[in-house]
């Protein structure tokens, strides 16, 4: 199961320019590692809102959970990682036509991905089953857990 695959241009960086600044400034040599452990709430909780289409999905408890996470040692260090490691998702397009699974693809109605990103997974994935989410952006595990839910169970 894919949902709103970072199998685009751009990535993240589609959310806003809040979050375009921010990923632009952890990547950046010397300040990088100072910013990735800067993680003010205001910040996150406007970050977070740029993939959402109802911000109510986004608890404040399940907030706290991410700051903390984010305070662990390390963690600066891995968020750089992933942040650097966007460009190899959109390489890993390249190998779509390889996959023999049975895979399902979920986009939420107003997902950072546009529809001709969509459309092209299509042609990469002929026979996967795509699903998309009205009234759901990039984050339906908090917008809308039963769909993923539902399709894991098979539902």
């Amino acid at each position: 199961m894919a949902i709103n695959p970072y199998d685009y241009a751009g990535g993240i960086a589609r959310s806003g320019l809040l979050a375009r600044l921010i990923v632009t400034g952890v990547l950046t040599p010397g300040i990088g590692p100072i910013l990735a452990r800067q993680e003010p709430k205001p910040i996150m909780r406007a970050i977070l809102h740029g993939g959402l289409v109802d911000r109510t999905a986004l608890r404040s408890d399940y907030l706290d959970e991410l700051l903390e996470v984010g305070r662990r040692p390390g963690y600066p260090t891995v968020a750089r990682a992933v942040y650097a490691n966007l460009p190899g998702l959109l390489a890993a397009r390249s190998r779509y036509a390889e996959v023999i699974a049975p895979v399902d693809v979920i986009y939420g109605e107003k997902d950072w991905s546009r529809p001709s990103d969509r459309q092209a997974n299509r042609r990469l994935l002929p026979t996967a089953d795509f699903i998309e989410v009205p009234n759901a952006g990039h984050f339906i595990a908090l917008e809308r857990p039963d769909v993923p839910a539902n399709v894991l169970i098979g539902a």
